[in-house]
């Protein structure tokens, strides 16, 4: 007879592994004015990153002989839309290789707020976890209902005296801060002709926990790519996978670090991306699956999941347009 075996499906993880390189290396997080400034913009971009991207890979060698690394190119569809995939797509390709380079996989930055039908933005948002400042009880509203993400305390509310002048004024304070506080409050979304509009520097967050591997929905991972077929490009951007695969040997797409190459413009936007990281309450699954592979591979990453993304800025053009809304 065979013997049945009855398990809880509760105590059995359900959060998949996905596939990790050693380094997520992104070649560009452009705009729709990049674009719009002709192809001499895309081409000095690339030509400035080829420079990063080989000190990047060294950095890389240095953690292990052989490194896994794979590329990663995002565009911006969700703030603006320029041009189409079918025209836009090669010129970026032609560009990157003109340089050397080549792109695995290519996103559409609207897939960092809804990819495949699942919210991404709006699961992220209830995962965060403000760091309350000493002594505070609690008075202001929540983040997901203000939109608002600060690293300390802000400076409270005060009173006028019948003069017009100001008592009491306190200055906003950093949590942690070391001899003199470096204070940030982070709008998180805005509300625009009645739907959600998520800011550049949250889509950004969440596009970095999707290179770290670290996002899942229902335990299933999240902006998986789907492979390209060789074929023509789509005239709409919505027809566009969110991830879209354009090499067949490369590494996987997900890695424990990254590295993130960028005009110097993105620098205050970053900023905020690692305020947002540092307040994530990441999926513990996902948190441990990734440690015991390191741990396996002999590779250290760092416990705080803002010290796994670090950056390149470059000197970008003079007359760049702002890099929130493209």
């Amino acid at each position: 007879m065979t013997e049945a075996v009855f398990r809880e499906t509760t105590a059995e993880s359900r959060t998949q592994s996905v596939p990790l390189s050693h380094l997520s290396l992104e070649l560009g997080h452009l705009y729709m004015e990049d674009f719009e400034a002709g192809p001499g913009r895309l081409r000095e971009h690339f030509a400035e990153v080829r420079i990063w991207v080989d000190a990047a890979r060294a950095s890389a060698a240095r953690r292990g002989k052989r490194p896994r690394i794979s590329t990663c190119f995002l565009i911006d569809d969700y703030f603006t839309r320029f041009s189409t995939p079918a025209d836009l797509v090669p010129h970026v390709l032609h560009e990157a290789e003109r340089a050397g380079l080549v792109i695995d996989y290519l996103a559409r930055e609207s897939a960092c707020a809804v990819a495949d039908r699942i919210e991404l933005a709006e699961s992220v948002m209830h995962r965060l976890v403000e760091s309350p400042p000493p002594g505070s009880y609690g008075s202001r509203p929540a983040v997901s209902q203000t939109g608002w993400l600060a690293n300390g305390q802000r400076t409270p509310t005060t009173a006028r005296s019948a003069l017009g002048e100001v008592k009491g004024w306190q200055p906003p304070l950093e949590i942690a801060a070391r001899n003199h506080s470096l204070f940030m409050d982070v709008e998180l979304w805005s509300e625009k002709d009645g739907r959600r509009l998520w800011s550049c520097p949250f889509l950004a967050a969440v596009w970095q926990l999707a290179r770290l591997g670290l996002l899942r929905h229902l335990g299933a991972p999240v902006l998986v790519p789907r492979p390209w077929n060789g074929e023509g490009f789509p005239h709409d951007w919505d027809q566009l996978p969110p991830l879209l695969g354009l090499n067949g040997s490369a590494a996987p797409f997900s890695a424990y670090r990254t590295c993130t190459l960028l005009p110097n413009r993105f620098l205050a936007v970053e900023d905020a991306v690692r305020l947002i990281l540092d307040q994530t309450d990441v999926d513990a699954q996902a948190l441990r699956q990734v440690a015991e592979r390191s741990a396996r591979e002999g590779l250290a990453v760092p416990a705080a999941i803002a010290q796994r993304a670090t950056y390149v800025f470059y000197e970008g053009p003079a007359d760049a347009g702002s890099s929130e809304e493209g």
